[in-house]
């Protein structure tokens, strides 16, 4: 059937304009019912979307969360690893601080993750050089301390005797010969700690035969020494 229009109305029977105006009833509903049904396909894609975003912000906030602990984690770590560094180092790792420093990007980073770099700094904060035997250079030293305490030894002993002076019945002055005694003993004692020092810093124990290289080493300089003062 032809397509009527508005100007058609005057000259058009009463069974055209019928069939026209049903027509359009048609069109009109079909046309509804395109509209329903985008209308509710844009609703289910418009909930899909929000289902889809909310599902992607709970991840994102569970990522954001699993971030924080493993940030927290490294850094407990680092304070860790640090604290012992500064701990086995001494004063050269104060100078850049009893704190951990802030923390710098690597030149190399690749896709290793943090804690990679961690387990490598922990290898090196806890590698332990190899003991270093104690050696004839080694040992001339701790002879050099044995007869250096000597001397200190006999020098303090000397230096107390002389302020001794006459008795004067019960003043700190009469115990000065045994205190000078006693830092004449004392002077090898404090060469064994020294070369204990030096046997630490090595790796190793302070043997038995170095303990007495210091120390015979201190006494019989200190009393050499004691004999040619009282023979002058």
């Amino acid at each position: 059937m032809s397509e009527l229009q508005p100007a058609d109305f005057d000259t058009a029977d009463y069974r055209s304009v019928l069939r026209r105006l049903t027509t359009l009833d048609d069109e009109a509903a079909a046309l509804r019912a395109e509209a329903e049904r985008w209308h509710d396909e844009r609703v289910v894609a418009a909930d899909q979307a929000v289902a889809s975003a909310r599902a992607e912000l709970a991840a994102a906030e569970e990522a954001v969360v699993e971030a924080q602990r493993d940030l927290e984690a490294v850094d407990a770590k680092a304070n860790n690893l640090w604290s012992e560094f500064v701990h086995k180092v001494g004063p050269l790792a104060e100078r850049y601080g009893r704190t951990l420093p802030p923390a710098a990007l690597p030149r190399q980073r690749g896709d290793r993750p943090a804690s990679d770099y961690l387990d490598e700094v922990a290898t090196r904060v806890s590698y332990v050089p190899p003991a270093r035997p104690i050696n004839t250079g080694v040992k001339f030293l701790f002879g050099v301390f044995g007869f250096l305490s000597g001397v200190v030894g006999v020098m303090a002993y000397q230096l107390l005797r002389h302020k001794t002076g006459a008795p004067q019945g019960g003043t700190w002055r009469d115990a000065l010969p045994v205190i000078a005694l006693v830092v004449l003993l004392a002077c090898p004692v404090l060469a064994v700690v020294a070369a204990k020092k030096v046997a630490d810093r090595r790796g190793v124990g302070l043997t038995a035969g170095a303990f007495g290289i210091v120390l015979l080493t201190g006494l019989v300089t200190a009393a050499l020494f004691l004999a040619a003062l009282r023979g002058a």
